[in-house]
């Protein structure tokens, strides 16, 4: 079997609206297509025997089993393999069930699609499964858990930890959308204008010079205790000279830790003896520059989390410990404790398991005890100096046990330090009673508390500490998402998009919009290129100027990667019709309506897909749409339009030479297409349908009329407008059009136009793109042929794996199947066919570049019309 491509599909898909995180690997079983698993013979005892917990996979029997019955029966590999890369996910920690395997119109080649929480273990995962279906067909010894230990691996490089998870989660919960903006942990909630960030929890919120005080604990120490709260008494020293005054000062028992440490790195505790001083110094030197030393205060190890001041849980730490049972040794008792299911590898599980370092080593050395000693029954042997859960400590929630006075403390030392979000580690008896009761005393103010232990104490109610997070970064009122309007079809998209910037723009929004020639926020291109992917849209997305976003959506970018977004308010769908067939295993107009589907499918249920009725694959999408829909039509009297005007639905139409917007019985005229620019004078009839389009999406936000129509008024098909959509520019003795027609309906809709333009000879430059079907290009040649006098083919680019000659040759067939002694001029090279067709153009010709034939068409002509008018 041969692994032809895996794709990561991050946004909804061709395969799911809702399930956005799938991995698609193209697989050719090559002679296991002739070969399902009933004529394997032992297959299915192997594989039950190396992964036996697929006896859970119910498969299409609906029941326990069901899997392993199917390869009884006889089942293909790909569907093999898909269950495989599943439960082996699940096996590494990461539980994820959804999955379909399908095979393409080429014979042995399958789709094979399933879910996975981390990305890069998703990927193994796929890889991994091939290696462990072709072992299992050869009847190989396969080792199953160097694959799922190394799953592990990389779910620990690249999932969130527990605190920022919590977050998002939580954010995910609430229908608030987040972006990842590195591979760690600082991530955005909300889209444009109304995002916030954090970075685990230390929000944007989060003062800095509060977070400067709580990383330095001797300057935190000291403001508490002018704050009159209760601090351990203890002094700081750089110098190892300094320590014999210092332990007079404080006196045994001690505490040693580095001033900027966290996590309870370099720290020591219960110091009573010189020579233990001297080592713990040297230790928590090795950490920081400046050493804490305080008074050792016996008690319980408490954290008090406070989140915009108010506290929202308490936890008592455990060090990790042992308890003793006078036949095992301590080492035997750590690794019966790491045995623990609740123990896991970094933050897969609710504990930690237990790692030997110094400072357990340190611990028992203090005891007299080394790994080998055997501690007796009902002996506590702690092995660590902090109650960290991420060295193995365990938690107890007591938040409904603190004493109302310590909830004030702890909130007022919220406000004194400054912090939005912090963690109070506290000292003492118990929290039951006030502090200065009890003796108990505030240790450290952390920034960024870790939420673990109160997500999933070891013991006690687990907390929600998240949902108080979002409710700061949002409280009542505040959306975390901005206005989108996705715009797909074959031909009009960018048009379309471009025209529905326009009016958001002049209603006085900062509008972000893609395109295919780059991506713009208001009158500023940031980038230029082809940015109608995903990572595009995410562009806009992340940007905090944009208020409202328009994003068009091709198809490559969603069989390439999925949307960019996951919901959108307004779905535009300008037409489906024949371009990019057989590509990606999209063959057929029904396979590449199933594409443009995805966009309508992330419409919300209370928005919008605005589609065109004289489009029969656009009302294919409309009688499955789950959300309002409206249509728009160059046809008043379009049965789809009048059925859908019966029931009250909105829609635009061309009427009387009007777009006009229809509701039900009413009309409502916007404007005369004559005084639109973009139509060309009603001329063009493609463009007539881009603003009956653009019109209704923006009349369905909640412009007014009024509004939509003066924007339309400005909105001229120009270089700077609308660049590469008929731009013409007109030289004193001839003009010259450069439109990026791409396919037989783009030519079609040139041809129409060119019908209206009067001129002493009409001259075509083009060129075929290389991924398309011969067909497809011949019938560009084809149409050529009846609109032009003359062609120049100038195949420079666009090649796409083709041969250049084939390209041509196509071409002239096409050509010459129309217009057998047509005057055909070949010249690939872009710059000296423009020069050509400037230099021998007739008087009265009219010159037509499509498809992008010439690189940078309109700024060269532009560059050549400057200098006859001597700019």
């Amino acid at each position: 079997m041969n692994i032809l491509g895996i794709q990561v599909l991050r946004g909804p898909n061709i395969w799911s609206i809702n399930r956005k995180k799938l991995i698609q690997m193209r697989l050719d079983l090559e002679e296991m297509e002739q070969r399902p698993t009933n004529v394997i013979e032992g297959f299915g005892e192997r594989i039950a025997q190396l992964i036996p917990s697929l006896y859970t996979h119910r498969c299409s029997k609906g029941e326990p089993g069901g899997f392993l019955a199917r390869i009884a029966e006889g089942t293909w590999m790909g569907h093999v393999i898909e269950h495989i890369a599943l439960e082996i996910q699940t096996l590494a920690g990461m539980d994820t069930g959804f999955g379909r395997t399908r095979q393409t119109k080429t014979e042995g080649i399958y789709n094979v699609v399933f879910s996975y929480i981390e990305e890069k273990a998703g990927v193994y995962a796929a890889e991994a499964s091939v290696r462990i279906a072709e072992a299992l067909i050869n009847n190989q010894e396969y080792d199953l858990e160097a694959d799922i230990q190394r799953m592990r691996e990389l779910r620990e490089i690249e999932r969130f930890g527990p605190s920022t998870g919590s977050i998002v989660d939580e954010a995910i919960s609430r229908d608030i959308p987040w972006i990842r903006l590195n591979k760690s942990s600082l991530v955005q909630l909300g889209y444009g204008k109304n995002q916030v960030r954090f970075r685990a929890t230390m929000t944007e919120r989060t003062n800095s010079i509060a977070v400067d005080i709580a990383c330095n604990k001797d300057e935190t120490k000291r403001i508490l205790k002018d704050s009159a709260i209760p601090v351990a008494k203890g002094v700081t020293i750089s110098a190892i000279e300094d320590l014999p005054d210092a332990i007079k000062k404080v006196g045994y028992p001690l505490v040693f830790k580095p001033l900027d440490g966290n996590h309870g790195k370099g720290a020591s505790i219960n110091v009573q003896t010189e020579e233990a001083a001297y080592a713990a110094f040297e230790y928590a030197k090795s950490y920081s520059r400046k050493i804490i030393i305080e008074k050792f205060i016996t008690g319980y190890d408490f954290r008090v989390l406070v989140i915009d001041h108010k506290m929202v849980a308490a936890a008592l730490r455990v060090p990790a410990h042992v308890k003793g049972n006078s036949q095992s040794t301590i080492q035997e008792l750590i690794d019966k404790e790491n045995e623990d299911p609740r123990r896991g590898y970094g933050h897969e599980n609710v504990l930690t398991e237990i790692g030997i370092d110094r400072d357990t080593l340190d611990l028992l050395e203090k005891k007299g005890y080394t790994l080998e000693t055997v501690p007796a029954n009902g002996e506590i042997v702690y092995l660590k100096s902090t109650a960290n859960l991420s060295t193995g400590g365990t938690s107890i929630d007591v938040t409904d046990l603190v004493h109302p006075q310590n909830v004030f403390i702890c909130e007022r030392i919220s406000r004194v330090i400054g912090l939005d979000i912090c963690g109070i580690d506290i000292m003492a008896e118990n929290l039951t009673q006030p502090l200065p009761e009890n003796g108990g005393v505030v240790l450290e103010v952390n920034a960024a508390p870790g939420f673990r232990m109160h997500l999933a104490p070891s013991e006690g109610l687990p907390r929600n500490v998240a949902a108080p997070v979002i409710d700061m970064l949002y409280p009542p009122g505040k959306s975390a998402r901005i206005p989108i309007i996705a715009v797909t079809g074959t031909n009009g998209k960018t048009t379309t998009t471009r025209l529905i910037a326009h009016i958001v723009k002049s209603n006085g929004t900062r509008v972000g919009f893609t395109t295919s020639d780059g991506i713009y926020v208001q009158n500023t291109m940031l980038m230029k290129g082809d940015t109608t992917g995903p990572v595009s849209a995410e562009f806009i997305l992340r940007d905090p100027t944009v208020e409202f976003a328009v994003l068009e959506t091709a198809r490559g970018g969603v069989l390439r990667a999925g949307l960019g977004f996951n919901h959108c308010d307004i779905g535009v769908v300008t037409n489906i019709q024949e371009d990019h067939l057989g590509i990606s295993d999209i063959h057929t107009l029904d396979d590449l309506t199933k594409v443009k589907a995805v966009i309508v499918g992330a419409v919300k249920r209370s928005g919008w897909a605005v589609l065109n009725a004289d489009n029969k694959y656009c009302l294919k999408i409309a009688a499955k749409a789950d959300c309002n829909v409206a249509y728009f039509s160059m046809d008043e009297n379009n049965p789809a339009v009048a059925e859908h005007s019966k029931k009250g639905g909105i829609a635009a139409v061309y009427e009387n030479g009007y777009i006009t917007i229809k509701k039900g019985d009413w009309k409502i005229r916007v404007e005369k297409v004559s005084h639109i620019p973009l139509t060309f004078g009603g001329s063009v009839e493609f463009m007539i349908q881009n603003v009956l389009a653009a019109t209704l999406a923006t009349f369905l936000w909640g412009y007014k009329i009024e509004d939509i129509r003066m924007s339309l008024e400005t909105f001229i098909p120009s270089a700077a407008q609308t660049p590469g959509r008929m731009n013409t520019f007109r030289f004193k003795e001839f003009k010259i059009m450069v439109d990026f027609a791409h396919n037989a309906n783009g030519f079609n809709g040139i041809k129409t136009y060119l019908k209206s333009i009067e001129a002493t000879e009409h001259v075509g430059v083009i060129c075929a793109t290389g991924d398309r079907r011969r067909e497809d290009i011949k019938e560009t040649a084809r149409i050529s042929a009846q609109m032009f006098d003359k062609i120049m083919i100038c195949q420079e680019k666009y090649l796409r794996g083709s041969n250049q000659q084939d390209l041509i040759d196509i071409l002239i067939e096409g050509i010459t199947e129309v217009k057998p002694d047509m005057e055909i001029i070949i010249n690939n090279n872009g710059d000296d066919c423009l020069k050509y067709l400037i230099a021998t153009a007739k008087w009265g010709s009219f010159i037509t570049i499509l498809s992008g034939t010439i690189d940078s068409a309109v700024e060269k002509v532009s560059e050549y019309l400057d200098k006859e008018l001597g700019v």
